[in-house]
């Protein structure tokens, strides 16, 4: 006999979890709900855009995270190696290579200088390639690590590992969702969280860069385009017009809430409406906020902006525009700096130059334009790649007329500016070929709990718990570089 249509209905919405909470009786059953639960926080069932207090007093408000997906070669931009440059064509030390893993690279590869002219600049003469002159001239603003280092050599899991500190499950939050997640939106009508990508691609590590993995949806990462629609769908349908999507909206909103009632889930279901909520502003907001013709001549110019246009340089000058808004955390990925030398696109010599020209400008146009602004003062600028570039050459051109440089993950070089931190520094080194760390090393879990520090955020004290148990951004490692704090 088939049980009433009502209760198979009821059945039907039962998940293992439900079953469990509703059919425990007495205080084993309490404390068995209390734990299947916890995953569930008092602020996503009140308001999940509610700013929340910081741990501590914050440096920074906002961040400005510029990623140069392909990992650029930091021997040819800013870690300038003399000793390099005399031996280049010789051998690699075995030492140096024996045991270790490279992407596309075996046997004895031949070292290989740079072939970008160096000068030091700034207070702290800092050394800068000629590829980068307006970041030459901005030194004494930048903050440089010089001893960066990463296990992973490949673009993908060192991606993964650098936005969301695990390299090989694309199921964890993103950097940027744990900031929004820990600290909340200034703005009531624009995502906490807001990615721009150029370059022509996605980065390797896909959309899991902004992901929010296991932390509700309303922390995930919104991408916007300088072309088009800024945001896809966010436009009403032809023929409705705005008090047609209002009436409609309440009409979801309401269904969600019968359905949150009903599966007394009320955290995914505030998520669901709150998101609703905010593409409903969003239709006002975005295109006016996304429309660069607005900026006087003289900005455009300065960051090599063009209204209409998909551009790194136009991300960066909508970048400035969002954190001015509030919006807390600003991700930038431009793919291109992957230079093996395996054709003509991908030689560090002139090819490198010519895509340098694409990001110097723009990124020193936004750093003096925070500065300006009162900015920089209250937001962090992180300029990085997810690895290195070898010393020598890559082994797949080692005959051929074009120069390249496989993965490395042992050192690497990036540069930070803004509030709490020391300007005009360098903080690190590496060997007389730039191949390992040798003074003050800097992983890459240290740099995500240097940046939640100025934050106000403990990295240890950042977590969520999920399946059991607690997880955080940096896992079980990370330190706060204390050392370029001001």
């Amino acid at each position: 006999m088939m049980p009433p249509a009502n209760l198979r209905d009821r059945l039907a919405l039962q998940t293992r979890r439900h079953f469990l909470r509703d059919a425990s009786l007495g205080l084993g059953g309490l404390a068995l709900s209390a734990l299947l639960n916890q995953g569930s926080t008092a602020r996503a069932a009140d308001d999940p855009f509610k700013p929340q207090a910081p741990h501590f007093s914050p440096r920074v408000k906002n961040v400005i995270f510029l990623s140069m997906s392909g990992g650029p070669s930091h021997l040819d931009l800013f870690d300038y190696k003399p000793e390099l440059v005399r031996l280049d064509g010789r051998d690699c030390p075995e030492s140096l290579t024996k045991g270790k893993p490279f992407a596309f690279t075996a046997g004895t590869p031949k070292l290989l200088g740079t072939p970008q002219k160096f000068r030091q600049h700034g207070r702290g003469g800092a050394w800068v390639s000629a590829a980068l002159p307006n970041i030459a001239g901005i030194a004494d603003d930048l903050t440089f690590i010089k001893s960066l280092h990463t296990e992973q050599f490949n673009h993908g899991p060192a991606e993964l590992l650098l936005f969301t500190g695990i390299p090989r499950t694309a199921g964890r939050p993103s950097l940027g969702s744990w900031v929004t997640y820990g600290l909340g939106s200034e703005n009531r009508d624009l995502p906490g969280f807001i990615v721009f990508v150029s370059g022509g691609s996605l980065p390797s590590a896909g959309k899991s860069g902004w992901g929010n993995g296991f932390l509700p949806s309303v922390y995930q990462g919104v991408q916007c385009r300088t072309g088009g629609d800024p945001v896809l769908y966010l436009s009403d349908p032809e023929g409705m017009d705005r008090s047609l999507r209002r009436l409609s909206l309440d009409a979801i909103n309401d269904l969600n809430t019968l359905q949150g009632k009903e599966l007394n889930n009320p955290s995914e279901t505030t998520t669901r409406i709150a998101q609703y909520e905010m593409a409903f502003r969003m239709q006002v907001v975005v295109p006016e906020l996304m429309d660069i013709s607005r900026e006087p001549a003289r900005i455009l110019e300065e960051y090599g902006a063009k209204s209409g246009a998909a551009s790194f340089a136009n991300n960066c000058l909508l970048a400035r525009r969002l954190v001015e808004k509030g919006v807390r955390f600003v991700q930038l990925f431009d793919w291109g700096w992957d230079f093996h030398g395996t054709g003509a696109g991908e030689d560090i010599r002139d090819n490198l130059v010519e895509r340098c020209k694409l990001m110097d400008r723009p990124v020193a146009a936004l750093i003096k334009d925070l500065k300006r602004r009162g900015l920089l003062d209250e937001t962090l600028v992180v300029w990085m790649g997810e690895f290195g570039r070898t010393p020598f050459r890559e082994g797949r051109t080692a005959a051929g007329k074009f120069l390249g440089r496989d993965h490395h993950p042992f050192s690497n070089t990036m540069f930070m500016a803004g509030g709490g931190l020391k300007p005009g520094v360098t903080h690190g080194a590496t060997d007389e070929l730039g191949f390992n760390v040798t003074e003050n090393p800097v992983h890459i879990h240290d740099v995500q709990a240097t940046l939640l520090h100025l934050l106000g955020l403990d990295h240890k004290r950042l977590t969520y718990r999920f399946q059991g148990r607690d997880f955080r951004l940096t896992d079980v490692q990370g330190e706060v570089v204390k050392e370029i704090l001001a």
